[in-house]
């Protein structure tokens, strides 16, 4: 299965803390994360830092070798600030905003007026 995802330049692996996974899932993860590495190109997002990934991983061992793969080359971005959902959210409940859009031509005109594009 993991060499059927080489034909992909990119993988993109969102919120990797978001959901907890059993320890097959993560040592597919992990497994995932050495086959492409130095080989292919993986985008990785967490709002957790990298001390707490040991949440993730079944071990600190294999964390840190996670984690030691994944920032070898690798250029990260470091996001502050509050969550524009939670911002969004807060204002329709305060009434202070329009209704939120309910479709894709308004969503785009709502979110530039409304949410911080920073």
């Amino acid at each position: 299965m993991i060499q059927k995802l080489d034909r992909y330049s990119l993988l993109v692996i969102d919120d990797i803390s978001y959901v907890r996974r059993n320890e097959l899932e993560t040592s597919v993860l992990f497994e995932l994360i050495c086959h492409r590495y130095e080989r292919k190109s993986l985008l990785v997002t967490s709002n957790q830092p990298f001390r707490e990934w040991d949440e993730i991983f079944p071990s600190g061992s294999m964390s840190v070798a996670a984690v030691d793969r994944l920032v070898h080359h690798c250029h990260i971005v470091g996001i502050k600030g509050e969550s524009y959902r939670q911002k969004a959210a807060a204002v329709r409940v305060s009434g202070d905003a329009i209704d939120p859009p309910t479709s894709f031509t308004r969503a785009s005109s709502w979110s530039r007026r409304y949410l911080p594009c920073s």
